[in-house]
Order: C-alpha cells, then structure tokens, then sequence
C-alpha cells in the first residue's frame, strides 16, 4: 500500500494495531477473571453479542487512541542512548562526610 510508505502513517498504523491487541486482550481477561460477574451478567442478556460489541468498541477507541497519541506524543522527544545518557560510562561514588554540628 503506497499509504503505508509514509512514515507517520506507518507509526500510526502500528500503535493502532498494538492498541487493537491490548484492547481485545483487555476484553478476554474481563471475561475470563469475571470482575463482579460481569461476564455472567453478559451473557444473561438476550442479546449478549451487543453488549460485547458495545464493550470492544469502548476498549478499541480507549486503547487504541492511547496507543497513538502516545506515538505522536513521543516523535519530538530526543532519543536516548543504551546505558543512559553519559555513554555507559561507570558513574564514581562520592562519599560525603557528616560533620555534626557543634
């Protein structure tokens, strides 16, 4: 896709899907760990498939509009070295004396 060609519509594309993916593993883990039955009080409906709907697509634009904000948040920001920013060179120790006061 020639749209893919561009770099920030690239980055955005990426953070869109790993928001997708928290998103729906965010889905799964409410259903599994059943917070205050919730996955019974979904399923009790009649039309449970909506209610699910309704839930991944509050999920989709939270995380997925995180995602992305956060990526266009960061393309201004420096890059940082491996190892901090002095290189990775060793930082000495200064042990500071304590003198009471008289």
């Amino acid at each position: 896709m020639p749209l893919l060609r561009q770099p920030l519509l690239r980055l955005l594309a990426i953070n869109l899907a790993i928001g997708v993916s928290v998103a729906v593993l965010m889905l799964v883990g409410l259903l599994l760990l059943n917070p205050l039955n919730l996955r019974h009080l979904i399923f009790a409906d009649r039309d449970a498939a909506a209610a699910l709907a309704l839930l991944l697509f509050g999920l989709l634009i939270t995380f997925g509009s995180a995602a992305m904000g956060t990526a266009v948040m960061t393309l201004g920001a420096p890059r940082q070295r491996r190892g901090g920013g002095d290189g990775g060179k060793p930082v000495k120790a200064v042990a500071l004396a304590h003198k009471p006061r008289a």
